[in-house]
């Protein structure tokens, strides 16, 4: 299955949860969503928001062009 791609670079904070919250309602369990963001808050903000609401964070990379790409995996 590919990633659902959530481009959220320029949008500050809260909008990247804001909008993960939208897309990952409407994911099947187990799909990934690649969170593409720029904005500093994210880098706490979206693993403790999947802790939150029982999501599997996978992982932060950085994008070459800057922000970073946050992995996260849909729980049943």
């Amino acid at each position: 299955m590919e990633p659902i791609i959530l481009d959220c670079l320029g949008l500050a904070c809260p909008m990247p949860l804001v909008k993960l919250n939208e897309v990952i309602s409407e994911a099947e369990p187990g799909a990934r969503i690649d969170v593409l963001s720029d904005d500093e808050g994210s880098k706490v903000d979206i693993p403790v928001w999947c802790r939150m609401r029982g999501h599997e964070f996978l992982e932060r990379l950085d994008r070459p062009n800057g922000g970073w790409i946050f992995q996260v995996l849909v729980s049943s």
